[in-house]
């Protein structure tokens, strides 16, 4: 748990959307998922990424051994600029809002409120039927699990509340040129 603690205190918070529908029953392991950062973000390295900084990643197998009857994990590991140039980062889900609530009751935009005291989520109903289980230090960002339908559906444009830190903090094995 110290390891998350540490690591926790390199992430920062951001809010992205995401890009593409993704549907646990048809996105396999491997398939790609970007969310568009809604925000400038400066990492704890200095690293700056703009607005619209485009974060990659893709779906991959639970890490945390969620029970459900199916689940969706998400693995967020690059950013990618506007230039074109890929930044490795570490991205824990600390927080998601269907594209139909990503405003609270006074209208606002909803607001990251995680902080590094913070190294677990466990969001439930984040999606109608659907819950959210992440952990700083996990291989993945998140884990979207059902246990009361056979799917699990996020939509396009719907809000990701992210923690997220450089990629080359050594947790998730990424080298600093971006590869595996």
């Amino acid at each position: 748990m110290q390891v998350a603690h540490h690591e926790a205190t390199l992430m920062r918070p951001a809010s992205a959307v995401l890009v593409n529908n993704l549907d646990a029953v048809k996105d396999q392991s491997g398939y790609a998922v970007s969310a568009k950062l809604q925000g400038k973000l400066s990492l704890s390295d200095g690293t700056e990424l703009p607005k619209g900084t485009v974060l990659l990643g893709k779906v991959t197998a639970d890490d945390s051994q969620q029970q459900g009857t199916s689940k969706l994990a998400l693995r967020f590991d690059q950013a990618r600029l506007k230039s074109g140039t890929i930044v490795p980062i570490r991205a824990t889900i600390v927080g998601y809002a269907p594209a139909s609530e990503q405003t609270d009751v006074a209208g606002d935009p909803v607001h990251n409120y995680w902080t590094a005291n913070t190294v677990q989520m466990d969001q439930q109903d984040a999606a109608p039927g659907v819950d959210l289980h992440s952990k700083i230090g996990s291989q993945n960002s998140g884990v979207f699990v059902s246990t009361k339908k056979d799917d699990v559906k996020l939509k396009q444009g719907s809000q990701i509340q992210f923690a997220i830190a450089p990629g080359n903090s050594g947790q998730n094995g990424m080298a600093a040129g971006g590869q595996s």
